[in-house]
């Protein structure tokens, strides 16, 4: 079933956590911007390297569909697991003659990018999925974007073409692959974890890559990735919040590798650390906020409305949490922010499950 796209959703499944261990990230409290990305790199590197041929054995508990067959989100085939000696749709090397013949294991960071056969990114589940041999061959290394008129659609609707070079998906015109729309935020996920997990040798791949997925990342080992596919990727985050079945595919992972995709795990790091994306204008949900004066010339912001706010988040565009006020007071159903440094920010008001996200600059 396609994922509910409501404004309320993008917010408070964002706040959950999914079931991770006890403590697991204690060691995050009260970091924002990349000194946090830099500490879930430090809970989730060296997990355990299952090996490439253990992807199959990972994806019968991580990628499963209700029915009992493998989950693909580039196709709509239903594959069985298992060898085709065994009746089974595992790829035995030969080339199919379609869709829904043969499924593989598919490097949503390619190869190319990394070095082929390197471990343990050649063999890490959190990125690398089943899919399709013929769609898989399709998307071939070509980065993640927003397809304008496409040149192939699989039976699914995934597409491939030119880039959108506009709207969120502006500054970048050459060909790209795009999943359906219920599984863009899984895919937006998928990457910030391989930048997350992989965040000391990203300078390293850069360099040294001629995948044309490159295009995706900046060389950097804090931001990771080039404005443009930053911008659609956290768009993609927030248009698609974190679903069941990447709850389930999560842990699943954990159980074999010992580590978790945290962004799966608590959707608010995306934003803690990456911000939201340009051109976000208002995310309202809540029903009726006033804040004023925007621009605001005095260093003080006041924000009215008759809800009782829960909290109230001031956020740099670099994901830093500038302020974090839980259960504010108000006087007169107006809650003031004073002392605030100069600079453009995100507030994300919050009350009970419903969120407002609005632009402020401080002159």
């Amino acid at each position: 079933m396609k994922k509910l796209y409501s404004l309320i959703a993008l917010f408070s499944i964002a706040l959950t956590f999914a079931q991770a261990p006890a403590n697991y990230y204690n060691s995050t409290n009260n970091l924002t911007g990349y000194q946090l990305k830099t500490a879930l790199y430090n809970i989730i590197k060296d997990h355990n390297d299952r090996g490439y041929a253990g992807l199959y054995t990972t994806y019968q508990t991580s990628d499963v569909k209700t029915n009992g067959k493998v989950w693909d989100m580039y196709s709509n085939c239903d594959f069985t697991f298992g060898t085709v000696a065994n009746g089974g749709n595992q790829d035995n090397g030969t080339n199919p003659s379609g869709e829904c013949v043969f499924f593989n294991r598919e490097h949503t960071v390619p190869q190319s990018y990394f070095g082929n056969n390197a471990l343990p990114m050649y063999a890490d589940a959190h990125f690398v999925l089943p899919t399709d041999k013929i769609v898989n061959a399709r998307r071939d290394d070509y980065p993640f974007g927003k397809v304008g008129s496409a040149s192939y659609t699989s039976a699914n609707g995934s597409k491939l073409g030119n880039n959108l070079n506009s709207g969120y998906s502006a500054g970048y015109s050459s060909t790209v692959f795009e999943p359906i729309d219920e599984y863009k935020g899984d895919f937006a996920r998928l990457l910030f974890y391989f930048a997350t997990r992989y965040e000391t040798q990203l300078a390293g791949f850069y360099t040294s890559s001629s995948s044309t997925s490159k295009a995706m990342f900046d060389g950097s080992s804090g931001k990771a990735f080039s404005n443009t596919f930053l911008n659609i990727l956290l768009t993609w985050n927030l248009q698609d919040p974190v679903s069941a079945k990447e709850i389930t595919r999560n842990n699943a992972i954990y159980a074999r590798q010992g580590n978790r995709n945290p962004f799966i795990d608590n959707n608010s790091y995306v934003t803690s650390i990456w911000g939201l994306p340009l051109g976000t204008e208002t995310f309202d949900t809540l029903a009726t906020v006033s804040v004023y004066p925007n621009p605001s010339n005095n260093h003080r912001i006041n924000i009215e409305t008759e809800q009782i706010l829960d909290e109230i988040q001031l956020i740099s565009v670099n994901g830093q949490l500038m302020q974090q006020i839980k259960n504010p007071n108000a006087q007169n159903n107006t809650y003031t922010l004073e002392n605030l440094p100069s600079g453009f920010y995100f507030l994300k008001l919050t009350s009970e499950n419903q969120s407002s996200v609005k632009k402020v600059i401080i002159n």
